[in-house]
């Protein structure tokens, strides 16, 4: 599939009536093995990759390990492979990046600004996608609307200009929080077990806490920071 069909107009708005199935129909379809689900191990990723294998079981999925994952998210990664006979795609950051960032500011630098914070996800996160996005024509995600406050206005198809203006589609963008848990449910799709314990939102072990009960779900992400600040630059465009 050549990149070009990314340059072809689309009609943002005709697919917010579409379902998360025939979107991600369309998206397999179109892109074929150009397009990848970029999976964080959420509930809403596992979702999304089950209608996708429905749909056609060769369908890519791929995930990044920052080398502070929780063990919990090892485990759903093999759940996965396990359950669906996946290939999963792993990328891992660049060692030489890693060790000069470690020497220069220490293993916890997130903790003492949100610039080190950032520079930290560039580094273990952002290049790491960039690198899996490299391959792809289209990327599909698990985020919701209601997930955050940075993300209200997401549209389950949009192009995604911070990485050349590929097609990025976000099939369960209207989805409530117990859709997604009502299909895992019902489908038995795994899931990290951190979500029982009070983890709405999963990242990286020591920047992830459990919610308290009335806090937002994101509030154990970075929680020392601002909510409007709480992205780590892989969704560059919901910090409009």
């Amino acid at each position: 599939m050549s990149a070009a069909i990314t340059k072809q107009p689309v009609d943002i708005q005709s697919f917010e009536s579409k379902s998360a199935e025939e979107l991600l129909r369309w998206a397999l379809t179109t892109f074929g093995q150009r397009v990848a689900l970029a999976s964080s191990m959420s509930a809403e990723d596992n979702v999304v990759f089950d209608l996708m294998w429905k749909i056609n079981p060769k369908a890519r999925l791929f995930t990044l390990d920052t080398g502070r994952l929780n063990q919990e998210t090892y485990d759903v990664m093999d759940a996965l492979r396990k359950k669906y006979n996946v290939s999963l795609e792993v990328m891992f950051p660049d060692a030489t990046a890693v060790e000069q960032m470690v020497r220069t500011k220490g293993l916890n630098l997130f903790y003492e600004s949100i610039e080190n914070r950032k520079l930290c996800c560039g580094i273990r996160k952002v290049e790491p996608l960039n690198r899996a996005l490299k391959t792809c024509d289209a990327w599909i995600t698990g985020l919701r609307r209601e997930q955050a406050v940075t993300r209200t206005a997401l549209t389950k198809v949009e192009i995604d200009t911070a990485h050349g203006g590929i097609i990025k589609i976000n099939p369960i963008a209207d989805w409530t929080s117990e859709q997604v848990w009502d299909y895992i449910k019902q489908h038995q799709v795994p899931y990290n077990k951190l979500h029982d314990q009070g983890y709405p939102s999963i990242g990286c072990e020591p920047c992830t806490r459990a919610v308290k009960p009335g806090e937002d779900p994101r509030a154990g992400r970075w929680w020392w920071e601002r909510p409007e600040q709480k992205e780590c630059g892989l969704h560059v465009k919901e910090h409009k």
